[in-house]
């Protein structure tokens, strides 16, 4: 009886040290938490330097005139710089002429401008990125992601944030709410 004692101490001390392991291994091949944060850990300094307000700020004129067309994408996650030069250029916005009358821009621009992120540039930082999916901050948090995933026709491009972020029109854009689709 002893010996079947020792023999099953043993054996649940190697499972839990094998399952330890293993949960180990799962944490350290995971570099989604770049640079080892949590998850549980507040936006705060991860945004580009604007405080947590990248995932929260709102307005209202901001939110119809976006939305219209696309998800209002987050202020924070583009710099003061980039949303100034896209207020200018709304006329040739990507390929379609998305003008506002002055006295819109007038209410959206400065909102943009105040709740931008701070470090937001594009990899060659010359001028002004306006493309998120063109900084660096994007591509470092979605290196994982492959070219083909982004041409599915649930996903369309990498500009979908809604297609895997099933919260991102909520500003939630955690890694428990991503779903990526078939």
């Amino acid at each position: 009886m002893l010996f079947n004692t020792k023999k099953s101490t043993v054996a649940v001390t190697l499972a839990v040290l094998l399952l330890s392991g293993f949960g180990a291994m799962q944490v350290l091949a995971d570099d989604d938490e770049h640079e080892g944060r949590e998850r549980s850990e507040s936006h705060e300094g991860r945004d580009g330097g604007t405080k947590g307000r990248m995932l929260t700020a709102t307005n209202a004129t901001f939110q119809a005139e976006c939305s219209a067309c696309h998800m209002a994408y987050p202020p924070g996650l583009l710099s003061a710089a980039s949303w100034k030069e896209m207020m200018g250029t709304l006329d040739k916005h990507f390929d379609t002429d998305a003008s506002l009358d002055e006295a819109t821009i007038a209410e959206i621009l400065p909102f943009l401008e105040a709740n931008a992120g701070t470090s937001r540039k594009a990899d060659s930082g010359a001028k002004p990125v306006l493309r998120i999916t063109e900084t660096g901050w994007f591509k470092h948090e979605h290196d994982e992601i492959s070219p083909a995933t982004w041409k599915r026709d649930s996903i369309k491009s990498a500009s979908n944030c809604m297609a895997c972020h099933t919260s991102a029109d909520k500003g939630n854009f955690d890694e428990d709410n991503v779903r990526i689709p078939k």
